[in-house]
Protein backbone atom coordinates (compact mmCIF):
# COMPACT_ATOMS: atom_id res chain seq x y z
CA UNK A 1 0.00 0.00 0.00
CA UNK A 2 1.75 3.47 -1.01
CA UNK A 3 0.35 6.66 0.88
CA UNK A 4 1.24 9.63 -1.17
CA UNK A 5 0.82 13.25 -0.34
CA UNK A 6 -0.20 15.62 -3.56
CA UNK A 7 0.83 13.13 -6.19
CA UNK A 8 4.24 11.77 -4.82
CA UNK A 9 4.93 9.00 -2.44
CA UNK A 10 4.66 9.30 1.15
CA UNK A 11 5.46 5.66 2.60
CA UNK A 12 4.96 2.44 1.37
CA UNK A 13 3.11 -0.03 3.96
CA UNK A 14 3.73 -3.62 3.51
CA UNK A 15 2.28 -6.96 5.10
CA UNK A 16 1.55 -6.34 9.26
CA UNK A 17 1.43 -2.25 8.91
CA UNK A 18 -0.60 -2.24 6.03
CA UNK A 19 -3.40 -4.42 7.60
CA UNK A 20 -2.93 -2.78 11.10
CA UNK A 21 -3.42 0.21 9.38
CA UNK A 22 -6.68 -0.78 7.41
CA UNK A 23 -8.12 -2.13 10.68
CA UNK A 24 -7.36 1.17 12.71
CA UNK A 25 -8.27 3.45 9.42
CA UNK A 26 -11.82 2.57 10.28
CA UNK A 27 -11.91 3.33 13.93
CA UNK A 28 -9.67 6.58 14.25
CA UNK A 29 -8.81 9.59 12.05
CA UNK A 30 -7.10 8.31 8.79
CA UNK A 31 -5.48 11.74 9.12
CA UNK A 32 -3.42 11.74 12.19
CA UNK A 33 -2.99 7.92 11.43
CA UNK A 34 -0.95 8.34 7.68
CA UNK A 35 0.66 11.78 9.81
CA UNK A 36 2.42 9.23 12.22
CA UNK A 37 3.05 6.25 9.63
CA UNK A 38 4.98 9.13 7.37
CA UNK A 39 6.43 10.54 10.42
CA UNK A 40 5.10 13.78 9.65
CA UNK A 41 3.31 13.94 13.02
CA UNK A 42 4.46 16.46 15.53
CA UNK A 43 5.77 19.29 13.45
CA UNK A 44 3.49 22.38 13.68
CA UNK A 45 1.62 23.70 16.30
CA UNK A 46 0.62 20.26 17.87
CA UNK A 47 4.16 20.52 19.75
CA UNK A 48 3.10 23.87 21.13
CA UNK A 49 -0.54 22.74 21.94
CA UNK A 50 0.74 20.50 24.50
CA UNK A 51 1.41 23.28 26.57
CA UNK A 52 -1.58 25.07 26.21
CA UNK A 53 -4.08 25.49 29.82
CA UNK A 54 -6.43 23.58 28.37
CA UNK A 55 -4.53 20.63 27.16
CA UNK A 56 -2.48 19.78 30.59
CA UNK A 57 -4.73 17.65 32.07
CA UNK A 58 -4.70 15.10 28.96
Amino acid sequence: MVISHHGRPATTLRGERASAFLRDVEADDPQELMARLTGNYRRGNERQARHHPRNRGR
